[in-house]
């Protein structure tokens, strides 16, 4: 029913595009106008409308028409680039904060022009994210004289760019690219600074996303970290590590009978639909013995069952060269959906030094979190947040959920001409291998240029192997080559050119083919096997029939892939059993496709949840990281009021300090407990009050009193000080205290998630407990830090110049002292290895210190004496 009106009426997505087509129609009407103009004209105008914006005479959406207009044709004439209608969609699309769904080849680098340009009118900041810093410095460079003739700076933010002052600069400009982890770390840096100066980030107003499925679904995954050393103890991973390799890996057993229950043999079984691992009872009691422990499962010993877990992960789990590489004795995370290498990115929870431990390589201490977000809130921080990609309607309902972002599918400028054709399905990896490999063999002697892409580094070499036996000339591209990676993608389009890459590595970098190459038939995809998200493998098709080009795709697989293996080969199989194939053959089969599609489904939606957890447990954090950050900024600013919030403190420090003591409001002053008020004053303010002094008739007039008392003395103290210098004092000590107190709140949230899954065996739900428990240490932790910063200003030592003049000219004597004792320790001492060459004191002559006493009984008691010693 449902595609019976969409077919007679169009889906929503059909008449959104028709409503930015009448738009985009608007817009190619006002070509005429400032295709007259001269340069200098051009200029004027759209100086004039953006001074209109920035004094709010206008609004941007009165400006969109006349902005994307003058783009367009300031593109033409600066980059010799006119944007298609359908860009001009693409752009509207964006500036309504959306996602503009567009194929490879549409040219969505160009198209993210239009609304930048428009947003950057305001004179607020305006970020365009890309996947890696080759992009972010590309597209910046292209695009700048476009954006120059505007009027506009630019700047482009890069892994390789250290200096702050440098970073600053860029991040000052008008229009600034970068790459999604370096303006992450960014805004956590600039909340652990000291001073507003200091940073870099100027707000954060409008973003556009490029190859958004990428970097707000796939890395959605990990959040960015900023870590630092730990006090906390750290265990024997490399003895975990061994204790994992002595154990005995065991399967479910699924009885036959459905009475009986199943059963697990060996020490531990791995379930790899949930990358998990096991221990049985039997496993349990053998690493008992090994760790030398009664129960490992035992408060003390938890740290050890942690890393054992850890170990059977890092050993059963996770692979080399697939989900991590080795180099330069070093153990570097691999992004799972890109193939690249993810430099300074560790695994959390001790995974990366049981990995550490696996490899042999040097195991680095645990870290602590300093300061953390996930790719979710931050990009949520944006007033208006866009992006743009070749895939996102997979992933529609996600965008939705979680950004509240709509995705818009935007049709291409030209029919696509690629043809799909049915996957085609294998018995083994071995025979897979061998038809991609004759395939090949095929495509590079006809001259037809051929796209590989394969799921790991493992595979990819694997291939290499067989193609350099068969004498086939090729590229490989993986995280071992990413630093090529532009150069490669740019001449997978020659002729006979063979390129294997390793997921999505290259994307937003244009393969174009040659007249002779597309007579060839344009440029051939293999997959060599189905990704676990749809999206991947259709972000593997679209390299091929960009802007009309002509172009193929298949899929070879095997029922030894890991998502045939997993999570949908039994149906398959039993089709493939029925109809009899033989060695070397394959299916072809729409029915088998929809399984193979049913099968990533259920990893999608697996993954979904996965992120869908994280995300409501960093809300949870959020929420407190906002109070922190937010209280920081007020803090960091001159014009703050510290002296009033101290106030506040003061009051709050004796009302806990009355409570804590019993001393109610409304109760007889008799009964108040002055001992304690005193014992406390002492111990931790290192302030002396007589009873005297705060005996009080009824509870206020004692609450004020106290309150006066501390803040009389505090001000007596802090006297000293010029009004400048003693806010500073108090607001970066203030800093000091709030960012100690913060690191360990984190740190206590790490451990607090950690464990709280337990929770559900106790049939509670876990978030309900994190939430409610993470609240009261939230709670806890604002408390603490009231308290602290009145403890710690309250016993600092301030001193007056001429104290500081006198101590320092005090130091200066002693200092000539102690150059003078030198001298003499050195004198003396020449003057007794001199004497005692001379002669040997016996020990029964008189001391020649001239004691009286036997040399023995003196200096020669407990040895001779020399130098100052003697004195003593």
């Amino acid at each position: 029913m449902i595609n019976i009106f969409s077919k007679i009426f169009g889906t929503s997505n059909d008449r959104e595009v028709k409503r930015y087509r009448k738009k985009a129609e608007a817009i190619t009407a006002l070509e005429e106008k400032y295709q007259s103009l001269s340069d200098e004209e051009l200029q004027n105008i759209f100086n004039e409308l953006k001074s209109k914006v920035q004094n709010g005479e206008i609004e941007l959406k009165d400006v969109l028409n006349d902005s994307f207009a003058i783009t367009r044709e300031a593109s033409k004439r600066v980059l010799n680039m006119r944007h298609y209608d359908v860009q001009l969609i693409g752009g509207m699309v964006l500036n309504d904060g959306r996602i503009a769904e567009m194929k490879t080849g549409e040219g969505k680098t160009l198209v993210a022009t239009l609304p930048v340009v428009l947003n950057a009118m305001t004179g607020k900041s305006v970020h365009v994210v890309t996947v890696n810093d080759y992009l972010a410095s590309r597209d910046a460079t292209e695009l700048k004289p476009l954006y120059n003739f505007l009027g506009f700076s630019v700047g482009s933010i890069t892994g390789d760019l250290r200096d702050d002052t440098l970073r600053k600069e860029q991040y000052d400009a008008d229009i600034t690219y970068g790459t999604n982890n370096e303006f992450g770390f960014d805004f956590l840096r600039d909340n652990m600074g000291y001073d507003l100066a200091d940073k870099v980030q100027r707000g954060h107003y409008f973003v556009i996303v490029d190859e958004v499925d990428s970097i707000l679904i796939d890395e959605a995954r990990t959040p960015l970290i900023i870590s630092g050393p730990t006090n906390h103890k750290s265990a024997d991973y490399a003895k975990a590590n061994q204790i994992a390799l002595s154990l005995e890996k065991g399967e479910v057993i699924t009885p036959k009978s459905a009475e009986e229950r199943p059963y697990s043999t060996g020490d531990f079984t791995v379930d790899e639909k949930n990358r998990s691992v096991l221990i049985t009872e039997k496993g349990i009691e053998k690493a008992e013995q090994l760790f030398g422990v009664d129960n490992l499962y035992s408060l003390e010993n938890a740290i050890l069952s942690h890393h054992l877990d850890q170990a059977l992960k890092a050993n059963y789990i996770f692979v080399k060269d697939v989900d991590y590489v080795v180099k330069d004795n070093e153990v570097i995370i691999v992004d799972e959906f890109t193939g690249r290498l993810s430099e300074g990115r560790r695994f959390s929870e001790g995974l990366h030094q049981a990995l550490e431990a696996k490899e042999g390589v040097s195991i680095k201490e645990e870290s602590q979190t300093l300061a953390d977000i996930t790719f979710q809130n931050y990009f949520r921080m944006y007033n208006k947040l866009a992006g743009m990609t070749g895939t996102a309607q997979t992933e529609a309902t996600e965008f939705a959920e979680i950004y509240n972002l709509d995705v818009v599918s935007i049709p291409t400028n030209v029919p696509v001409q690629r043809i799909d054709k049915n996957d085609l399905i294998y018995k083994s990896e071995r025979e897979k291998f061998e038809a991609v490999s004759n395939k090949i063999k095929y495509y590079h002697e006809k001259g037809q240029p051929v796209l590989v892409g394969t799921a790991s580094i493992e595979k990819s070499e694997k291939l290499h192997e067989l193609l350099t036996k068969l004498k086939i000339p090729h590229t490989v591209l993986n995280a071992k080559q990413h630093e090529k990676e532009g150069k490669i993608i740019a001449d997978a389009g020659q002729k006979g050119a063979v390129t294997i890459a390793t997921n999505m590595a290259g994307r937003g970098v244009d393969i174009k083919l040659t007249k002779e190459t597309l007579d060839l038939g344009g440029l051939a995809i293999i997959g060599t096997e189905r990704h676990e998200s749809r999206r991947i493998d259709n972000q593997l098709r679209g390299r091929a029939g960009r802007q009309g080009d002509i172009g193929e795709s298949q899929f070879y697989l095997s029922l030894e892939d890991n998502l045939l293996r997993i999570f949908g080969s039994d149906k398959i199989k039993g089709i493939m059993e029925r109809i009899g194939i033989e060695e070397g053959e394959h299916i072809e089969s729409k029915m088998v496709t929809r399984a193979v599609e049913n099968a990533q489904k259920k990893v999608e939606s697996m993954h979904f949840e996965q992120r869908k957890y994280i995300l409501e447990y960093d809300d949870v954090a959020n929420q407190q990281r906002k109070v922190i950050y937010n209280f920081r900024n007020d803090l960091l600013n001159p014009d703050y009021d510290i002296t009033s919030k101290l106030d506040e403190h003061r009051a709050d420090y004796i009302q806990n300090l009355l409570l804590d003591g019993e001393i109610i409001d409304g109760m007889p002053a008799e009964d108040f407990n002055y001992e304690y008020i005193i014992v406390k004053f002492k111990e931790e303010l290192n302030l002396i009050v007589e009873k005297e002094h705060i005996v009080s008739d009824d509870y206020q007039s004692l609450e004020d009193k106290l309150i006066s008392i501390i803040k009389e003395v505090y001000e007596g103290k802090m006297s000293v000080a010029a009004p400048e210098q003693k806010s500073e004092i108090e607001r970066v000590l203030y800093l000091q205290i709030l960012d100690k107190a913060w690191r360990e709140h984190l740190y206590a949230m790490d451990t607090l998630k950690t464990g709280i899954g337990l929770r559900g065996y106790n049939q509670k739900d876990p978030l309900v407990e994190y939430k409610k428990e993470s609240y009261n240490m939230f709670i806890e932790l604002i408390s603490n830090i009231k308290t602290e910063i009145i403890k710690v200003l309250f016993t600092i030592q301030l001193q007056s110049k001429e104290d500081a003049q006198k101590e320092q000219e005090a130091l200066e004597r002693m200092k000539e002292k102690m150059e003078e004792a030198t001298e003499n320790l050195v004198t003396n001492l020449d003057q007794d290895e001199f004497s005692s060459n001379e002669k040997k004191i016996a020990r029964n002559e008189p001391c020649p210190c001239g004691s009286g006493k036997k040399y023995k009984q003196c200096c020669g008691k407990s040895g001779p004496k020399r130098g100052l010693a003697a004195g003593n």
